[in-house]
């Protein structure tokens, strides 16, 4: 690779774009940063239950793109499209890295629970079906909790980002949500616990099963 690469970003949302870059700055300042940015990916991938072959395709052809434009590498920036990065990654013939994958090397190094906090829901599924074959793959047995935040992606549409948001407005969220009242149970986990009490005394769930929901109920691009 070049002294100094062309790194080609992938983004689905604009609020992904400012945190990569400022980690590029800091660790890798040598590289050439393109970013290419298609705002409704977010949006539609959220209005569709699963990822369609169509959102598929046209996330790869979001990558052929990049790599028209001489990426030495591709850094996708949103977790939700896992299986369209894998098929961008074994079609072009530059580096093609997903946003989860460093993340999930260092925790597992760290120990065995791990805790994570998304911001869109569509990426929870991807990001654990990485992660569980990334701990197979590794013969290791951690095991993910996932808390769902979805709020903080319009809080942070509206500019209320950590680093930035003044006392003042931090006290305003602050009784927002205390005037929002607890956070209502969701209809999933209802529909689950109503199929649980229909269910004989000689049925239990598989312990599969019981990993997706216990995952899913809790719970970011």
């Amino acid at each position: 690779m070049a002294a100094q690469p062309r790194i080609v970003l992938l983004h689905a949302t604009p609020v992904a774009m400012e945190p990569v870059q400022t980690a590029f700055k800091e660790r890798w300042p040598e590289a050439r940063l393109v970013n290419l940015l298609d705002d409704a990916l977010s949006p539609d991938r959220a209005a569709e239950s699963t990822l369609t072959d169509k959102m598929v395709d046209r996330f790869v052809s979001f990558g052929r793109y990049a790599y028209s434009i001489g990426a030495d590498g591709i850094l996708v920036t949103c977790s939700a499209f896992g299986p369209a990065i894998d098929q961008m990654a074994a079609e072009l013939p530059v580096p093609v890295l997903k946003p989860n994958e460093a993340m999930f090397h260092a925790a597992v190094a760290q120990g065995s629970r791990i805790g994570m906090i998304a911001t869109f829901g569509p990426a929870v599924g991807t990001m654990t079906d990485e992660f569980e074959e990334y701990v197979a793959q590794k013969k290791s047995r951690a095991t993910l909790k996932t808390v769902l935040v979805e709020e903080a992606m319009t809080a942070l549409r509206k500019g209320d980002a950590v680093e930035t948001v003044t006392l003042q407005r931090a006290v305003e969220l602050l009784a927002e949500r205390r005037a929002a009242g607890p956070a209502k149970p969701r209809r999933r986990a209802a529909s689950a616990a109503r199929a649980g009490t229909g269910r004989s005394a000689g049925t239990r769930r598989t312990g599969g099963g019981a990993r997706r929901t216990g995952t899913s109920s809790p719970s970011r691009p």
